[in-house]
Parts: C-alpha cells; sequence; structure tokens
C-alpha cells in the first residue's frame, strides 16, 4: 500500500513541477506584460500548490502525521497571487492605457484606476 501513496505524492509533485516549468516559460515567452502576468499566477497557484499537495499526502499517508504548514503555505498562495495579479493588472493600466482606450463600464462609474475620470453613462 506504500508504494500506492508513494505514486499519488509523486504524481502530485510531476504537476506541480510541470506547471511550474510552464509558468516560467509563459514569463519568458509572452512579450506583453498583461500577457506575462497571467503565467505566474497559474504556476503559484497550481504548481506550487501541487507541490504543497504533494507534500501534505506524503506527511498524511506516509509518514503517518498531519503538518498544518504547507495547508497554511497554500491558503496563503491562493489568495495572494490573484490579488498581486490585480495590482500588477492596475498599475499598468494607469501607467500605460489612457481612459479613451478602455473600453467603455456598464455602470454610471468609470474605470477605478482614474480618480478624475468621468463617469460612463448615457444621459438620454
Amino acid at each position: 500500500m506504500t508504494f500506492v501513496f508513494e505514486v499519488i505524492v509523486s504524481i502530485c509533485l510531476v504537476i506541480g513541477g510541470i506547471f511550474g516549468l510552464v509558468g516560467s516559460m509563459g514569463l519568458i515567452k509572452l512579450k506583453e506584460t498583461m500577457q506575462r502576468l497571467h503565467a505566474p499566477t497559474k504556476a503559484t497557484t497550481l504548481g506550487v500548490g501541487g507541490v504543497m499537495i504533494g507534500s501534505m499526502l506524503y506527511f498524511i499517508l506516509i509518514e503517518g502525521q498531519f503538518t498544518f504548514h504547507e495547508f497554511l503555505i497554500s491558503i496563503f498562495l491562493f489568495l495572494t497571487a490573484p490579488i498581486s495579479a490585480h495590482f500588477i493588472a492596475k498599475t499598468y493600466i494607469q501607467a500605460k492605457v489612457k481612459v479613451d482606450e478602455l473600453p467603455k463600464t456598464e455602470t454610471e462609474y468609470g474605470w477605478a484606476v482614474y480618480d478624475d475620470a468621468p463617469p460612463y453613462y448615457d444621459e438620454d
């Protein structure tokens, strides 16, 4: 039965490694900042998440003890990666994109990155 557990842990580690490799290659190959933003966030959430799940399974199934550290690291990464990507995207939009180039919003408010932008609503 230990062999089956080792195979499960190995599969999680290989999947995590593949996502990390693909995310790193995407960071190198993609040309624009907004395209590059997608690759490392997926590598963080899926790649490191796969390694952490593999580590948790190793300690639970093979060592017979539950470690809370990997769970906390996974939760921290799953929460911070999208938030940091959101802030990087907002900063990029504010620095590189003009208000006129953005699509109109569906609400009476404009884009949040532009404080002095006029609201985008139709006055009939």
